[in-house]
């Protein structure tokens, strides 16, 4: 994945999970930061290995779709 596809993914990742409630944000957290849960959300999705961040997307819409 070229970098301005994963700053788009990392961008929408962001917007998606703000509008989420913190109980899913803290499982999102759970599943890509299980040894840091302190960290901000936004710093989790900064760090993620690029290969992780087409199946995030896709758990965050999902998600956003059955709210």
């Amino acid at each position: 994945m070229n970098i301005h596809l994963q700053n788009f993914a990392r961008t929408e990742l962001k917007n998606g999970l703000s509008k989420l409630p913190e109980d899913n944000q803290m499982l999102f957290k759970r599943m890509y930061s299980p040894n840091n849960l302190d960290l901000d959300i936004e710093d989790i999705v900064d760090s993620m290995p690029e290969d992780r961040l087409d199946w995030a997307m896709t758990q965050v819409y999902k998600t956003l779709e059955n709210k």
